[in-house]
Order: C-alpha cells, then sequence, then structure tokens
C-alpha cells in the first residue's frame, strides 16, 4: 500500500480494458490499481458514454427538482419498502450529525412487483417510485444503464489489478441493488457553513459519478481536503466499504464531501454494488500476518444497515419496531479515513 498525499486525481483512460490486445488491458488495469491503491479516485475517460446522456439525465432532473414541493413528496421515499423515490432537504444525515443543503431523488434496479425478492420483503430490491412527468423515465433509465455498463468494465479493470482473472466479479453482478441518486444542490447564495453533502465513505464497491459544477472535495493522506472538480467528458470514479474489504484495505475507502456551494449544482452518482446475498471477505492474497483480514460482510446487509442509520425515516421505522438492523452491522464512518483519524474533523 502506498498512500499518497495527493493534490489532485489521476485520469485514466479505461478504453484498453475493452482491447482485444491482452497488454494493453492488463497495462490500463495496472493504473486503474494504482489510483485505487494510492488515491481511490480517478477520473475515467474513454468509457464511451455520449454527451447526449448526460444532457439528457441534467434535463430530467432540472424538471423534476423544479417541481412544488408537494408533487415531489407524492414519490416521498418514506412511502416505498424499498428505498426509492424523493429525498427532501434534511432527511439523511451521516455521521456528524450535521444536515446537508441538497435534495434528492433514488432509483436503483427496476424490478416488476412480482419479483420474488421484493415478495420475500428484501429492503433494497423492487419497483422505483416513478414521478408522473413526461420524459422522466426513459433519460433517467438511459444514463443508468450506460453508467451501469462501464462500471462493469471497471470492475473487470480491478480485477485484473488484484490478479484475478477479468471475470472475477461476474457471480455478483445478477441483482444487485446499485443506487441511482439525482442530486440537486439549491443556489445559496448565503453560503456559508452547512456542508452540500458531509464527509464520509461510500458504502458500495466503487462510485461513478457525473456532476454539472464543482463541490466534491477529497480527502489526502495528509488529510487535506483536495479539490476535485468536473472534467469534461470524464466521470469520477471511487472506491467504496466493499472493495475495501475484499482487498483487505489494499484499496481505500476515501473520505469525501461536498463543500458548501453557492452556484446550482446537479450531480449524478451511481453506487455500484453486487448482489444482495454476497459475502465480501478478504481475497486470501492480501492477507498476511502483519495485515490480519478485515471483518467480512454480507453486500446487501452492510448496504441496508448504512442507509438504515442515516436517513430519518429509516430510524423512525427502527424506532417502532417496524425493522431492524441485521445483527452483522457496523456504525457509520467504520471505513476508510474515516475509521482511521476521523475525517469529519479534518480542515
Amino acid at each position: 500500500m502506498n498512500r499518497t498525499a495527493f493534490t489532485e486525481l489521476p485520469v485514466v483512460d479505461i478504453s484498453g480494458l475493452s482491447s482485444n490486445d491482452p497488454e494493453r488491458k492488463q497495462a490500463t488495469a495496472e493504473t486503474l490499481g494504482r489510483a485505487a491503491r494510492e488515491v481511490g479516485f480517478c477520473y475515467v475517460a474513454g468509457h464511451g458514454i455520449p454527451q447526449s446522456v448526460f444532457s439528457g439525465v441534467v434535463d430530467s432532473a432540472a424538471r423534476f427538482f423544479a417541481l412544488p414541493q408537494d408533487e415531489k413528496m407524492k414519490v416521498y421515499i418514506g412511502l416505498s419498502r424499498n428505498h426509492r423515490g424523493y429525498v427532501p432537504e434534511g432527511e439523511e444525515v451521516f455521521a456528524t450529525g450535521s444536515k446537508d443543503r441538497k435534495e434528492a431523488f433514488d432509483l436503483s434496479i427496476d424490478l416488476p412487483p412480482d419479483d420474488p425478492d421484493y415478495l420475500a420483503g428484501n429492503p433494497l430490491l423492487g419497483p422505483n417510485q416513478w414521478p408522473d412527468m413526461a420524459d422522466f423515465r426513459e433519460p433517467v433509465k438511459r444514463y443508468y444503464d450506460a453508467v451501469f455498463g462501464v462500471g462493469r468494465v471497471l470492475m473487470s479493470g480491478f480485477a485484473l489489478a488484484l490478479g484475478e482473472a477479468p471475470d472475477f466479479f461476474d457471480r455478483f453482478l445478477k441483482k444487485p441493488p446499485s443506487q441511482l441518486r439525482l442530486i440537486h444542490y439549491p443556489f445559496n447564495p448565503g453560503a456559508g457553513e452547512a456542508m452540500g453533502i458531509g464527509s464520509h465513505t461510500d458504502y458500495e464497491c466503487l462510485t461513478l459519478l457525473y456532476s454539472t459544477a464543482p463541490g466534491l472535495e477529497v480527502l489526502n493522506s495528509a488529510g487535506r481536503w483536495i479539490d476535485a472538480p468536473p472534467v469534461p467528458g470524464a466521470l469520477v470514479v471511487n472506491i467504496g466499504d466493499m472493495m475495501e474489504v475484499w482487498t483487505n484495505g489494499e484499496f481505500v475507502a476515501t473520505s469525501h464531501r461536498v463543500r458548501p456551494v453557492k452556484e446550482e449544482r446537479f450531480s449524478f452518482p451511481l453506487f455500484f454494488a453486487v448482489d444482495y446475498d454476497t459475502k465480501v471477505t478478504p481475497l486470501d492474497r492480501f492477507v498476511t500476518q502483519e495485515r490480519p483480514a478485515k471483518q467480512g460482510l454480507t453486500a446487501g446487509e452492510h448496504l441496508f444497515a448504512q442507509t438504515a442509520q442515516s436517513f430519518n425515516y429509516l430510524k423512525a421505522r427502527i424506532a417502532r419496531g417496524e425493522i431492524k438492523l441485521p445483527d452483522s452491522y457496523v456504525p457509520l464512518s467504520s471505513f476508510g479515513q474515516e475509521a482511521r483519524y476521523g475525517a469529519y474533523n479534518q480542515s
């Protein structure tokens, strides 16, 4: 492991991962792996998504968030039993306890109402809630499918970087609850100390992000927050909790936040997960006497437990005894720098 006091995010062209040339593919994977080990974040170019897909999701989000509040609340996330829908400002609270200056719309793989996992009460699988808006669902689903496809390619590259076959993770990607968030940071000319999003790590394997304006900050190994503005044509990719466990800390779930910003900003992270029942445990090659194995986890249980500890409507359901956290749950901020030295206290 070689954590660095980086001052900017590396740019990785991933077009080589789709090459028929094994040497080019391996070289690209090694570049990707180096970014995961040293930074935990990178810009990804060469992904092949046309600009029209990004423009379509931005337009859809802008029209949705411009609706009156009572219209947006018709698809309030608390009306869903599988965590889909509108997230008003203040609904989500991270470990710092601060309320973020944002609103969001959450969706995932759109399964039918008769899906057996949904009928069995799975808390993260099932149908999406969709607003009654023309030309919303299709552009959003088009973005979801395109970015999820890039996620699959990245997982093959990470597998190669870890010394595994490129299809190593495919067995865990049959029906993953990978969540897409449409996030809106309203125009705020008096932006003060309230964070757009407080310091946190992401719960899944990796996150793929497109945003319309600066604001994202990433914590380096020296404890400094580094600006990560949008790069035209690139996605921001970062390592999440599950990949940190799988690699036994070889890849780190790097802490990040969104600073207070005055300008209106839209952000579209896709949190790339594996199937709900996947057992995530450290790969043997990364377990040594000097680096004992991290505690394993069940992917969906971890994702649900972290979500339930940060959303007010789920905390209320827990308090009423309607749902409970899995026995295996860990507190928020248990990974990355959050766990190592309390990233949210860094300046």
